[in-house]
């Protein structure tokens, strides 16, 4: 019986620490991460438009 007592509070630990790391997984997965990649791809844009608007748009020079 005292076995079982002492047991007790591990298991709530347990399943409180797994509760806690599904909650970061959720929030990483379906928060944090996907605001990161709109950042990245968004800024990589942005760095190609102002890269175009400085030295013009790709392709052979124009011929005059």
């Amino acid at each position: 019986m005292v076995e079982l007592v002492r047991k007790a509070p591990e298991n709530r630990g347990r399943r409180s620490s797994r509760r806690f790391e599904a909650l970061a997984f959720m929030i990483l997965a379906f928060g944090i991460w996907p605001v990161v990649a709109v950042g990245v791809v968004g800024g990589y844009g942005f760095l190609v438009w102002m890269f175009q608007i400085v030295f013009g748009p790709p392709g052979p020079p124009s011929s005059h």
